[in-house]
């Protein structure tokens, strides 16, 4: 029996409020096992620099909400905006929300969209994550230069990440010359 729309969208509403739970306790574990069925698949290609992909909720829990939270991102937030559904699948619009606030109140933050299919017991049973990297790594310096990014996000994933990217897009550029 498949959920209703009712249903899908209650599961949208709740992960986004557990999103703010693991934001105020700096705990993400648990979201796994709140959310994702026990086959689950997770997939994140971080701008082809680095593909990030669990096949089951035990590697969910151990990289995207373990792992990956563990290298200096406390102070961040990951809030759903806004999300959208049809039929068993969750389209959520959420923001990459660095600590602290601009001078002009803003928050340091970059979009990013997820695709999620909830399963009719209501666990979800596959994600793919998007977002801007060069868009997060910009986001990342300006964060540094004003002394809010964390020494160890900055050298654990950010330079790593940066390094990446470059190295990616620098793949059969042509020589400049002088």
């Amino acid at each position: 029996m498949s959920l209703s729309r009712e249903q899908v969208e209650s599961r949208a509403e709740a992960l986004a409020s557990a999103f703010e739970e693991a934001a105020r306790r700096n705990q993400w574990a648990w979201i796994a096992d709140a959310f994702y069925a026990e086959q689950c698949t997770y997939l994140c290609e971080y701008g082809g620099t680095m593909r990030v992909f669990a096949a089951n909720r035990d590697e969910i829990r151990a990289t995207h909400y373990g792992r990956d939270m563990l290298v200096g991102w406390e102070g961040w937030s990951f809030p759903i905006e806004r999300y959208t559904t049809h039929g068993n699948r969750i389209i959520t619009h959420w923001w990459n929300r660095g600590p602290g606030r601009r001078a002009d109140g803003s928050y340091f933050q970059t979009p990013g969209v997820s695709f999620i299919t909830v399963g009719d017991d209501g666990m979800f049973t596959d994600q793919l994550d998007l977002f801007d990297l060069a868009h997060q790594m910009h986001l990342c310096d300006e964060l540094d230069d004003t002394g809010l990014l964390s020494p160890q996000l900055k050298e654990n994933w950010v330079i790593p990440t940066k390094r990446r990217l470059i190295a990616m897009l620098s793949r059969n550029l042509p020589v400049q010359s002088a």
